[in-house]
């Protein structure tokens, strides 16, 4: 069962993706959970603390879930599991990536930092994943499939036309048949024929 702070952060996701950060008052998240917004600051000191806790646990969630694949996977299988892990998390908060994708220029500074510092190491891991898969691939290369990657995965919460599996199936196909056409070469190698 999740905890007063649990609930808090999840109906502020719900409502902070819904009208944004700025739409969305300390009385409405109190409402969302059944106290008055005042209430709130028993749990958290403001709107942004609550916005930085978010944030912030997103990407040690993905970064936490990237590092134990890679270590738990052989070397051939972790981009596959890294794909299916990043696919299920997007699929399974939608409100929370669309949090993430809009509202990172919210936060305090050092919240910020933090937050973009996570993001980086996470990138790192797939970057790692794709060279072990293609060491003709460069680093370059790598960074840029890693971040395309991200941004097919993360655009679920705008695509609601197929049920979850469908979905789920659908990005992690795609997914890897980007990451397989990126280990051909270098983008100068990827152009269309003619």
């Amino acid at each position: 069962m999740p905890t007063r702070r649990e609930q808090i952060l999840a109906a502020a996701a719900e409502l902070f993706a819904r009208h944004g950060f700025h739409g969305v008052g300390i009385d409405e998240i109190g409402a969302a959970v059944g106290v008055s917004g005042p209430a709130l600051y028993r749990h958290f000191r403001s709107k942004d603390a609550m916005l930085g806790e978010m944030l912030t646990s997103i990407s040690e969630v993905l970064l936490t879930g990237g590092q134990e694949r890679r270590d738990a996977s052989e070397p051939a299988g972790v981009l596959g599991e890294l794909v299916r892990f990043h696919v299920d998390f997007a699929l399974d908060n939608p409100s929370l990536i669309t949090v993430q994708e809009r509202n990172l220029g919210n936060l305090t500074e050092p919240d910020r930092r933090r937050v973009r510092a996570l993001q980086r190491r996470y990138v790192e891991v797939w970057v790692q994943a794709i060279r072990d898969t293609a060491p003709a691939v460069g680093e370059p290369t790598a960074r840029a499939a890693a971040h395309a990657v991200f941004g097919l995965i993360n655009s679920t919460p705008h695509s609601r036309h197929l049920g979850r599996d469908g979905m789920a199936t659908m990005l992690r196909e795609m997914a890897l048949g980007a990451l397989a056409r990126t280990q051909v070469g270098e983008p100068s190698d990827l152009s269309p024929a003619g």
